[in-house]
């Protein structure tokens, strides 16, 4: 399982085969390796191969004790289970990877899907909210993802309780994509399995985690930005003031999304949220047509061009230009001693609240390509979190891996 190198200015092609595809996965699930710093590996290394051979000597260097990267038999083990669950393999950057996903900021760099792929590359629209839902709520819900779904549009939730729920049960018909927050064949909750078979069949499950991993809190926040992702709009039916719904509304409104939501009674708590989003600006929502009103791009068009016999889509371009722009490695190297006193710079300068990676950059006052290679060590080392749009911090509870 070798491949070519490629230098950072000419970025590294997305697997075509499964050999390829079988290092992207290793390099991906290799602890501590999330989706920025697997681009910034392959772009420092040039190909997946070459970053798992690196990764070890990273981590020493970095005085990191016993890091191992993934087993081949655990990839083995994932990629068997998929094809038992007769689950996609879809890497960013090759035609099948959804395309609104490729222009999100570190987009994820494998998903496994089960279902008709078709629909990830249709104009779609999020329906999401409370999971203990109102009886008026789920009746909203599944009406707007029924009458949406009649005008073209591809309905996306969660396959949470409540408000998913109704938002993929109203839009079976038309298709409906569910995002899961754990494995794509652990369905949460079990009550969902007979809807789960019905999408499988219809629409289509998708997810960024390995095969048979059950969902665990830290996961979730990580689906809903896959939702926001995917969707031209999120349409927020029921949220309190705080929860998970919300942190899709803000993911949605970070992306440049449409974020739209359905009024409440002021002394409803679970329509606290969609209230406080309609205060700040967001869209109200009565019906489909005041969601269909709000979106620039007419549901009965794909959202790239794909011909048959080329390869050269959108998702491929853009995972060309994020790999492009990503720093390329240090031209020396350090001594352990001048690793320990740059980890240190780092680290007391972010704290538990979220730093701007440039703000960093200024305060260090050090290239851009070291800063990007100390970060990546401090990452594989548990230090430092990468979150959404370009902020670190310092990890606050560090259980479990």
């Amino acid at each position: 399982m070798t491949e070519e190198a490629h230098s950072s200015t000419h970025p590294p092609l997305p697997p075509t085969t499964e050999d390829l595809q079988f290092t992207w996965l290793r390099l991906l699930r290799s602890r501590r390796v999330g989706p920025a710093t697997f681009y910034r590996l392959l772009s420092q290394h040039g190909s997946a191969q070459n970053a798992l051979t690196a990764l070890p000597k990273m981590a020493r260097s970095a005085g990191i004790k016993g890091y191992e990267i993934c087993p081949a038999e655990a990839v083995d083990a994932e990629m068997e289970v998929a094809k038992a669950a007769k689950a996609r393999l879809l890497c960013f950057g090759t035609p099948e990877y959804p395309a609104a996903l490729a222009q999100m900021k570190d987009p994820p760099p494998a998903l496994w899907a089960i279902g008709d792929l078709d629909m990830l590359n249709r104009p779609m629209i999020a329906v999401v909210g409370a999971r203990n839902a109102s009886s008026l709520g789920i009746r909203m819900a599944r009406a707007l993802a029924h009458d949406l779904g009649a005008k073209g549009y591809k309905v996306v939730s969660g396959l949470a309780r409540g408000v998913d729920t109704a938002a993929h049960d109203g839009s079976l018909v038309s298709g409906t994509v569910a995002v899961l927050a754990g494995g794509v064949d652990v369905i949460y909750p079990a009550e969902n399995a007979r809807l789960a078979d019905q999408i499988r069949e219809k629409g289509v499950l998708l997810s960024e985690q390995p095969m048979g991993l059950p969902p665990k809190a830290r996961h979730f926040p990580k689906r809903n930005r896959i939702i926001a992702g995917l969707a031209q709009a999120v349409v927020v039916v029921e949220a309190a003031a705080k929860s998970g719904t919300l942190i899709t509304a803000r993911d949605a409104l970070d992306m440049g999304r449409e974020v739209l939501a359905v009024p409440g009674h002021p002394f409803d708590a679970r329509a606290s949220g969609c209230n406080m989003l309609i205060r700040e600006g967001a869209q109200l929502v009565r019906n489909a047509e005041d969601v269909i009103t709000a979106l620039p791009t007419p549901p009965h068009v794909t959202l790239r061009s794909e011909p048959a016999d080329t390869r050269g889509t959108s998702a491929a371009q853009s995972a060309k230009e994020v790999l492009a722009h990503l720093p390329s490695p240090p031209p020396q190297r350090r001594s352990l001693r001048e690793t320990a006193a740059l980890h240190q710079q780092v680290l007391a300068r972010l704290g538990p609240s979220p730093t701007p990676e440039d703000q960093l950059l200024r305060d260090l006052a050090i290239a851009p390509r070291e800063l990007s290679t100390v970060l990546t060590e401090l990452e594989l080392d548990g230090s430092v979190d990468r979150l959404p749009g370009g902020l670190l911090s310092r990890p606050v509870v560090r259980k479990d891996d």
